[in-house]
């Protein structure tokens, strides 16, 4: 017979192995975090402890 390709499946693999590394990224991602005020972190601790 030959050697036969199997396009539809082959383009289905590979939309399949996109769709994973996609979403694997979209759940590394991760918003910046700014302006954090760590001396109210920490004197919001001392509240919690001291009530």
């Amino acid at each position: 017979m030959g050697v036969t390709e199997l396009k539809r499946k082959a383009r289905r693999n590979r939309a399949i192995a996109n769709n994973k590394v996609s979403a694997i990224k979209q759940l590394l991602r991760k918003p910046t975090i700014k302006n954090v005020d760590i001396d109210a972190i920490k004197a919001s601790f001392a509240e919690k402890k001291a009530a």
